[in-house]
Parts: C-alpha cells; sequence; structure tokens
C-alpha cells in the first residue's frame, strides 16, 4: 500500500467518523466541531488531487468562515451546556430509510455511468482564467453555482441560528 492510499483511507475514515458524529450529536456546539474536522478532511483530499486552489477554496471559505459563524451563532443565541431533544423512533426509522435510499441511489448512479477515459493532458492555468470562468455564465462558468452554493450557506446559517436561538416558552 503506497502512501497516498494510507492517506486516503485515513481522510476517508475521518470524514465518514466525523459526519456521523456531526449529525447524531445533541450538543450543537460539539456538532459544529466535527463540522470542522469533516470539512478539514475533505481538504486533504483535495490537496492529495492536487486540487490546491479548491482546496485552499475549502479551507478559508467553509472551514474557516463558515464553521466560526456558525460557532458564533451559537455563542451568541444559546447556551453552550443546552442538550438537543432526541428524535423519535420514527423519526429516526424515516431518516436511516432516506440515508440508505440516498445512498442506493448515488451508488447506482456511480456504477450505471460510463466514464470516458481520455489521454487529453491539460496544461496550467492561470489565476487570469480562473477569475474570469469564476466570473463567467457560459458554458464552462461557475457564476450560477457560486450563487447556489450561497443560497445553500444562507439557509445552513438562518438554520443553525433558528437551532441555537433560545426558546421562550
Amino acid at each position: 500500500m503506497t502512501t497516498n492510499q494510507i492517506m486516503f483511507f485515513i481522510f476517508s475514515a475521518i470524514i465518514v467518523v466525523f459526519s456521523i458524529l456531526t449529525v447524531t450529536s445533541r450538543r450543537i456546539l460539539r456538532a459544529a466541531t466535527f463540522l470542522l474536522f469533516v470539512l478539514v478532511s475533505t481538504a486533504g483530499l483535495y490537496f492529495m488531487l492536487r486540487f490546491n486552489f479548491l482546496a485552499a477554496i475549502q479551507l478559508t471559505l467553509y472551514a474557516g468562515g463558515i464553521v466560526v459563524l456558525i460557532i458564533f451563532s451559537i455563542l451568541l443565541t444559546s447556551h453552550i451546556s443546552q442538550k438537543l431533544e432526541a428524535p423519535g423512533l420514527t423519526k429516526m426509522i424515516f431518516a436511516a430509510l432516506a440515508a440508505v435510499a440516498g445512498a442506493i441511489l448515488c451508488i447506482l448512479t456511480i456504477l450505471s455511468y460510463k466514464f470516458p477515459e481520455t489521454s487529453l493532458i491539460t496544461g496550467r492555468t492561470n489565476v487570469d482564467e480562473i477569475g474570469k470562468a469564476l466570473t463567467n455564465t457560459g458554458k464552462f462558468g461557475y457564476a450560477l453555482p457560486f450563487e447556489v452554493i450561497s443560497i445553500l450557506l444562507l439557509s445552513a446559517m438562518i438554520g443553525s441560528i433558528i437551532i441555537a436561538k433560545k426558546r421562550e416558552d
């Protein structure tokens, strides 16, 4: 086994374990910390694939910015020691069914896709090309995915604030 394979398995194990801990933790600050480990390990996988720009974005935007915002919103709106209520049995069953159905759908999609072989060697890109691609809305543009991700992150922030907000029952 090579060092890259060992590192891949380590990062994958960290991602799987801390993802499960993130969604099963009843303490919201611990869940945010577990999420931080998942995002940093994902950046490690990007570095292994030599996607340095994507790994840097992962570390700065997600692991650095978003998790810090989530933790600040938790600290500003609730007590740290507050526990979330345990989900009922029916919620756990439906969540498990949804997770299994999603996993089966992903596996079937990956197995049925014919990955084409390519012998195309790509050249180096410079920062100017990356900047133009990020602001372009055409075929190889990334403006629309960035907008969709920003809406997703906004909804995650609103959701974390609602969960972390103290109830005044």
